[in-house]
This record gives structure tokens, sequence and C-alpha cells, in this order.
């Protein structure tokens, strides 16, 4: 069955009561619900009805109007995909437009699609499921994070969470193909991290193309990422795009866009980029729990630019002391984490690049991160346990790598395009 809400008020949604918590620009001044981070993958759409998307909980009003949401969706979940979305087609999807975000409700999703030129507003495009399979990357990585997904790939549909004050993270898998130094997002990118205080993980070409001139993982601003090949993989190499910031997980299991509960196994770095989103969510859910701080994002006038905003316990070393960790400590915390894989894992009959016993940070940037970064980014972060400084060659190659981009992103002519070609994953299906 299908309830869909529409809004009245500023703060008020048909079907929903209007919450009683108070708030500073969207966030709560105290909740009882659980400390959350909001993750925004920019990409194709989003297939709500995939099992890998569904959840017990319900947001709260609050989270709810801190987002714009204007309408609610209860999918059905009864049926095939066909048959789901034939139910729903009258009611739901029909009704969508440009300016609509949606929640829909008994999933981790809100939606919007500020770029229209589709046929369904939200929902993942037939003939490809890219969005489906990088926000499934991010959900492995934290369950718990609440997804606000936007369909498009331009520099509105960034600022569409850029501009969001809750989003703590946007995350983009798309760019030219080869990292072709073309304008992209950029000025979107610029935006939510550099003035709203946000984070950026953007996917690096799947060559391996320097990362500097990409529009999307090239911006000093932003955090690049390559993928490696690791986990599942026989051999453990480096993939794609060099001299990004950090490498990460180039294979995974992903949910299809196309059925309830399939998965499909799919490889690129569009999958390696958000997974890092949820890496760095996770992290940030945790810090938040123990600082008692139960609100999102960074740019709301109460949050000082600070993701984590609380006061340290009784249990942590500094107890008392007021907590303000911004986007730029994350990153330091998560280039601090970051680790070179041995050479002998190399399998010669790949057919691929082994990571260089010589200045990997070329390849692989600050190195390679995965599940294994959280518990020493969450101690350091929290002072009971800092991680050691990087060798010195390495910080004089990133500070290469860094100023390289500074001096290109600090002159380049950046402009929206009408038409880009989008990178996106070789899936292995």
């Amino acid at each position: 069955m299908l309830l869909i809400g529409l809004m009245v008020g500023a703060n008020t949604l048909m079907g929903r009561e209007e919450s009683d918590t108070s708030f500073v620009e969207g966030q709560p001044l105290s909740s009882n619900w659980r400390p959350y981070s909001v993750v925004a993958p920019i990409d194709t759409g989003i297939n709500v009805y995939h099992d890998h998307f569904r959840t017990n909980e319900t947001y709260p009003d609050w989270l709810l109007d801190g987002l714009g949401v204007t309408k609610t969706c209860t999918p059905t979940f009864n049926g095939t995909w066909e048959e789901r979305f034939d139910a729903d087609k009258e009611t739901c999807w029909d009704t969508i437009t440009t300016s609509d975000i949606v929640y829909f409700k008994g999933t981790k999703i809100i939606g919007t699609s500020p770029d229209g030129n589709t046929d369904v507003h939200i929902l993942d495009d037939p003939s490809d499921g890219h969005g489906t399979a990088v926000t499934g990357a991010v959900l492995d990585a934290n369950p718990d994070a609440v997804i606000f997904f936007v369909e498009g790939f331009s520099t509105a549909a960034v600022l569409a969470a850029g501009n969001q004050p809750l989003v703590d993270i946007v995350t983009t898998s798309f760019g030219a193909i080869g990292s072709l130094p073309v304008p992209g997002i950029e000025t979107g990118t610029y935006q939510t991290v550099v003035v709203n205080n946000k984070i950026h993980t953007g996917a690096a070409d799947n060559t391996p193309s320097p990362a500097v001139q990409d529009a999307t993982a090239g911006p000093p601003w932003s955090i690049g990422i390559a993928g490696y090949a690791e986990e599942g993989d026989d051999q453990k190499e480096t993939m794609s795009g060099s001299y990004p910031d950090i490498a990460a997980d180039w294979t995974q299991m992903l949910p299809n866009h196309d059925d309830v509960d399939g998965y499909h196994e799919t490889s690129g770095t569009s999958f390696a980029t958000p997974r890092t989103a949820g890496i760095l969510s996770f992290v940030l859910e945790h810090l938040r729990e123990e600082a008692g701080d139960h609100g999102s994002g960074a740019s709301s006038e109460d949050r000082n630019g600070s993701l984590v905003h609380g006061v340290w316990p009784d249990s942590n070393p500094n107890a008392g002391a007021e907590v303000e960790i911004t986007n730029a400590v994350i990153r330091d915390a998560l280039n601090l984490s970051a680790w070179y894989p041995s050479f002998t894992t190399w399998d010669p009959s790949a057919g691929t690049m082994p990571i260089s016993p010589v200045a990997p940070c070329t390849q692989v940037g600050w190195g390679v991160v995965n599940m294994s970064n959280i518990p020493p980014m969450i101690k350091h972060l929290n002072g009971t346990e800092s991680i050691p400084d990087r060798p010195g060659d390495v910080v004089l190659c990133m500070q290469i790598n860094q100023e390289a981009r500074e001096a290109y992103w600090g002159v380049y002519p950046s402009e929206e395009q009408p038409l880009r070609v989008l990178q996106t994953a070789t899936r292995d299906d």
C-alpha cells in the first residue's frame, strides 16, 4: 500500500504527525533516536524495492523535515519487481516531480531527482543499475547510514545534496572517461566541502590515467579514490587511477537494480568510492555516539562547521572537553590510517599493475583503505590512541600531489557543460 504526503507547511507532511522536537536549522536540540549520519550518492537512480535497502526503522519526523521531504511513499514489498512497480506507479512514481524530495518508508532511502530528463524520477534506469550498486556499497560499509539519494550528474544535482544542512558526505562515481581535463562538477563539490564543511568522495578513472586533472577525483578539496583488488581477489594490486588520495576495494558483490533480492559481482572505482564514503559514515556515527552528538552535517549554525560536535564522556581521556571534529580532521585521520600492501602478493600472470615498493604514493596515494581502517581512525579521533605520522617520503610525495592539484584547480576555468560522458564500472555479471 502506498501513502503519499504533500507538504502543507514548513515542517508538516500529510500523513505524518508534526514532531515535538525543537530544531536549530533542522538539527534536534535533543533526541531519543540513535546517532546517525547522512550519505548522499549522486548517480543514475536507485532500486527502492531491493531487500538491501529495507529497514524496520521509521525515520523520525524531525529528520524528514530537516531533509526537506515533500512526499512519503510506502513501497509495495510483495511480488516481483515488476509487480511492485506496477502497484505503485499511479500513486507514487507518476506523481513525483523534479522539486520533490521523497521518503520511501520501510527503506533507508530519501530520494530526489532535480535534473529531470528521466522517465521515472529517482528509480534506477532499467538498462543501468549503477546507482543501485553505488548505494549498496555505502550500506555494506555502514548499514545504519541514512541515504539521501540524488538522481543526476550535474552541478545542480551535487548541490541538491551539498547544500542540504543534514548531509555529511557526498559521493560521486562519474566523470570524463580517461580523466580528460574537461569541466565537471567541481564548482558543486567546492561548495559542498569548502563552503559547507562536508566531505566529498570522488571516483578516479578506471584506467591508470592521473587523477589530478579529473573533475571528480582531482580537486584538492575532494578525496580522490582509485581501485585496489583485495578480499575475494587472488592478487593484490592497483587497478586504476594513478596518484589519487587513496585506493579502496575494487570488486564487490552489490544489489541488482531490476529485482528484489539478487546480487552481482561488479568492479570499478565507482564502487570503491562509495565504500569509502560508508567507512567515513561509520566513523562519524561512532564518534557522535561517544560525544553525545545527535545531529548531522556541519553547515548549520549550531555545529560551528564541525561534523562531530559534542562533549567527550567520562570514559574518554579528555572527559568533559568539547568535541569539534571537522572534515579536514577526518580526512587527515583517513590519510594517516591508509597503508601500502606488500609487493610480494602480486600475481604476474594477472595482467595488472603491482603496488610498487618505490614511491607507491604515485599509484595509490596515501595507501589502501578498507574496513580495517575504522578502529584506528576512531581511536585517533577520540584521542585514545594516536596513529603514528607517515614516513617523510610519503608526506613529501602527497604534498607534491596536493600542491599540483591546488595549482591546477586554482586556475581552471570551471563551467557547467551540457553533456558529459559518464564513467561507469566494468561488470563481471
